[in-house]
Parts: structure tokens; sequence; C-alpha cells
């Protein structure tokens, strides 16, 4: 005998338990700190019965994988920054002077991404890689004009019969450094007329692009005081330690 009754369409499981799915579709909000609230509201307001539990998938399983494999991207970046100074300069201090002045590049980039309400996500850490990088770029070229100011004045003095003074290394820094004012202005005019706009796009993609863009945006403002003021400073220390030992 043939007979109908109610039951459900289907039944689900996952790791041979029962399980229900409850879809939710986020607008203008990171996934990171949406599961962080919401999880935090199911502890505070939801008692579970015995052999109940919560777990979060979806979009934000793919971000907490992404999140461990950027544990070791980001330590591998910064080897490989270290390397390439390292390349570039053939001198451990001039590539230490780049490497730990990246940081205060950094503060910029937290405190925009702080004050716009981001929470630490795979585009935040993304646009702090990029930041890092520009960062050292610029850092690069400062250097890059120290030195040629400072061979100029020690050839002059070579000439003269002399030996460099510190008031030598101090022109010399306040030269390569002032040489530098323009093209940096420039490049962070650059990047900012590119990147500014994103931060108030809206769209496909745009939740995302943001969170790569600020870090970069608010980083570029202290990377302009770090390389015209910072660099030239570490730098001044440096080379008057080595003079002062002859």
């Amino acid at each position: 005998m043939i007979r109908l009754t109610g039951g459900p369409p289907s039944i689900r499981t996952e790791d041979a338990q029962l399980v229900a799915y409850v879809y939710v579709d986020l607008n203008g909000r990171d996934i990171g700190g949406y599961v962080n609230d919401a999880a935090r509201a199911v502890r505070e307001r939801v008692t579970l019965p015995q052999g109940y539990r919560v777990a979060w998938s979806g979009q934000f399983e793919y971000m907490q994988h992404a999140m461990a494999r950027l544990k070791l991207v980001v330590p591998a970046t910064l080897v490989l920054i270290f390397v390439l100074l390292y390349l570039n300069f053939g001198r451990i201090t001039e590539t230490l002077i780049v490497l730990l002045s990246v940081p205060f590049a950094l503060v910029g980039g937290i405190w925009l991404t702080w004050w716009l309400g981001y929470n630490v996500s795979v585009a935040v850490v993304v646009g702090f890689i990029a930041l890092a990088g520009v960062a050292s770029e610029t850092g690069v070229i400062m250097l890059i004009y120290l030195d040629n100011a400072l061979a100029d004045v020690s050839g002059r003095a070579q000439a003269e019969g002399r030996a460099l003074t510190r008031a030598d290394l101090r022109a010399a820094i306040m030269h390569g450094a002032v040489e530098r004012v323009r093209p940096k202005m420039m490049t962070v005019t650059a990047i900012m007329a590119g990147l500014v706009p994103i931060l108030w796009s809206a769209g496909t993609g745009s939740e995302v692009m943001r969170r790569i863009a600020a870090p970069m945006v608010g980083g570029m403002v202290s990377s302009t005081v770090l390389t015209l003021l910072v660099i030239p400073a570490l730098y001044a220390l440096v080379k008057g330690w080595r003079l002062s030992r002859g």
C-alpha cells in the first residue's frame, strides 16, 4: 500500500552529524568583523541544547585558510625584502636602515585602518604588504641620493687634500635629502591620486578594494615623514659613527 506523509525533503549531514545551514548575505561589512560580532552575540544570548554546536563556514572558512597562509607569506616577504636590499647595497648597515624604518611607514596605515573601523582581514594584510614594499623602495632611493651626495663631498675634500669632517657630512646629508623632496612628493601624489578614489568607491568588489587601499593611503603620509626625516637621521648616525672611528 502506498501512502503520502509529511517529512523533510532532504537530510543533510556533516561528520556523521545532522546539520542545518543559516545563510547570511553581507553588505558593507567585512566577513571577519561580522563573524566576530555574531559569534559573541551567539555566545551571550543563545543556550545550545546538549549535543548541538555552532560552526562558521563559507567565505569565512576560506578567509581563515587564507590568513593561515599569510602567516607564512608575511615573514617570507620581509625576508625577501631584506635579501633584495642587501644585494642592492652590499652592506648590512644600509639594509637595516631601510628595513628597520619600515614600521614607521606602517604607522599611518594602522591609524587610517583603525579610524575607518576595518578589522584585520586578508585584504588589509595585502595592503600592508604592498605598503612595506613601497616604503622600502622609497627608502632605497633616498639612500642612493644620500650616498651620491656624500660621494661628491668626499671627492671635493680629497681634491682639497683634507679629511672629511662632520660639517661636510651634515652638508651632504642635507643636500641629498633636499634633492629627494620633489621625487618623493611626485610619488606620493601619484599613489594618492590613484588610491583615494577607491576609498569612496561602490559596487562589486569595492569592500575588498577599500581595505587594500586604506593601509597604503595612510601609510604614504607617514612614509613621507619617514623618508625625509627618519632615514637621513639614521644615515647621519651611522656615517658619523664611522667617521669618528676613522
